[in-house]
């Protein structure tokens, strides 16, 4: 809102305490946790091939349909009015959630669900617009922070009222409507910024750290929940400055842009090691996403909700706490990834394909849950890798620009394997023979990666063979 002119909004204190609140409650939905048992019960009466094969695969196609252009316009419009269409669709959705019935009413929420998940990168982005260089650890850090804190508490809370009070799954997709709405009211409030990171670029940017300096602090590792955690700035080494909007017809700076986003997505490429970690990136992701997406329903086979205590909060939120255990364990870990990394990525990845194998032949629902807990956590330690590994040479708008491209080639990937494997106009496969799929898929992955970690280590070992022979050599 412009009425927030005063100097209160100019500091770097007002914004982030209200970025802050809003990705609170943004990620506050105490009933994401109990999706599957609320769709498949009383409330909603669908069956678990209809949730499978027709209802979530739409947040795939939506996502997709989505990602790119709401990509370009976050950037276009500035961030703000991208956080309030979030809002929107994040009450649009549970308004149908709670109200709407039948197949065709739950696959719009999937469409609108889809909407929130393409917005996610104005939170990240918007904070960087409206503060300066020297500020952009601490908030990363709150950003980041809030928003883990924000699901362990809505899992933790969510668990608690199902297991201790007994409350129905209408009333926790109730208070997750309040807590949404919240968000959306907090969103009214932040500044319009003036600077977005590439179609209103600074004629001036501020110096960032130099080499000597260590990385910014937006070039931290973190999960891949946080796309585009990137400053508008550019730093040594970037792509060149954009020409400004006031100097060129609209069409023509938009041109520019894309020509120039183009060109960047190029070089980075253009590196055998980025592409090697952003090939890993782009599997697993998908894979991740994936079983994310569908964990639930493998969790109602194996312990039908109507007949047996659930637990799936619970489950989440030691998953959150893993997860973020596991990366901040990364920033300790003195590890050589030059030679390493593609071993790391082709043994977690080893460790990952045996998780969801094991969630595939168990019919305990504790060697489940079990399994899950082990994918996710390492699969969030390999992904904090692979972000150092991408993010430690690029300047800030080509990281944001290679973590929104890896991602949009992984949500490529995971629609196909939506349309091929789960789709009822696919193959429409039984839940437990998709993690057998999705087992197998990882265990591809592990294969590439191993074969090419082996490869790298004999061709280190060889050339440092023939340097020392060099040396030594009369």
């Amino acid at each position: 809102m412009d009425c927030w002119k005063g100097p209160v909004s100019h500091s770097w204190i007002y914004p982030t305490v209200i970025i802050c609140a809003n990705g609170f409650f943004t990620t506050m939905r105490p009933s994401e946790s109990f999706l599957t048992p609320y769709l498949t019960g009383p409330d909603k009466n669908l069956t678990i091939e209809e949730v499978t094969n027709q209802i979530l695969p739409v947040w795939t196609y939506s996502y997709l349909a989505l990602l790119f252009p709401v990509f370009l316009l976050t950037d276009y419009v500035r961030y703000k009015p991208v956080l309030l269409l979030q809002g929107t669709s994040l009450i649009v959705t549970w308004l149908l959630l709670l109200f709407a019935h039948g197949v065709v009413a739950m696959q719009v929420v999937e469409f609108f669900y889809g909407m929130v998940t393409a917005t996610e990168v104005a939170y990240y982005a918007y904070i960087y617009s409206v503060v300066s260089t020297q500020h952009y650890q601490r908030v990363t850090s709150y950003c980041r922070s809030v928003t883990l804190v924000a699901a362990t508490v809505a899992a933790v809370l969510g668990q608690l009222l199902v297991s201790l009070a007994n409350v129905s799954y209408f009333y926790l997709n109730a208070m997750t409507l309040a807590s949404v709405s919240l968000a959306f009211l907090c969103a009214f409030f932040l500044p319009m910024p003036r600077r977005s990171m590439f179609f209103h670029r600074k004629d001036a940017p501020e110096p960032l750290p130099g080499p000597d300096k260590g990385l910014p602090a937006a070039a931290a590792p973190r999960p891949p929940s946080c796309p585009e955690e990137r400053s508008p700035d550019a730093a040594a080494g970037g792509p060149s400055p954009q020409p400004q909007a006031g100097n060129a017809r609209p069409q023509g700076h938009m041109l520019s842009v894309l020509l120039q986003l183009a060109t960047d997505l190029r070089d980075c490429y253009g590196s055998r090691k980025l592409l090697y970690w952003s090939l890993w990136w782009a599997l697993a992701t998908a894979g991740f996403n994936q079983v994310v997406n569908y964990v639930q329903v493998l969790w109602d086979l194996r312990a039908p909700s109507h007949s047996s205590a659930v637990y799936n909060g619970a489950v989440e939120a030691i998953a959150t706490f893993l997860g973020s255990a596991t990366s901040m364990a990364v920033g300790y870990v003195k590890v050589n990834w030059d030679l390493s990394g593609e071993l790391a990525l082709g043994i977690f990845s080893a460790l990952d394909a045996g998780s969801l194998l094991l969630m595939h032949f168990t019919d305990n629902i504790w060697a489940c849950y079990a399994g899950y807990l082990a994918f996710k956590a390492c699969y969030m330690l390999l992904i904090t890798i692979a972000t150092f590994q991408i993010a430690v040479n690029l300047s800030m708008e080509r990281y944001a620009l290679m973590f929104g491209f890896n991602n949009f080639v992984a949500l490529v990937i995971q629609t196909i394997l939506t349309v091929v494997v789960v789709d009822s106009r696919g193959l429409g496969l039984d839940i437990s023979t998709q993690f057998l799929i999705y087992g197998s898929y990882f265990t591809v992955i592990t294969g590439i990666f191993l074969i090419r970690s082996v490869y790298t280590i004999i061709s280190i070992k060889c050339r440092n063979t023939s340097v020392a022979a060099e040396s030594t050599a009369p």
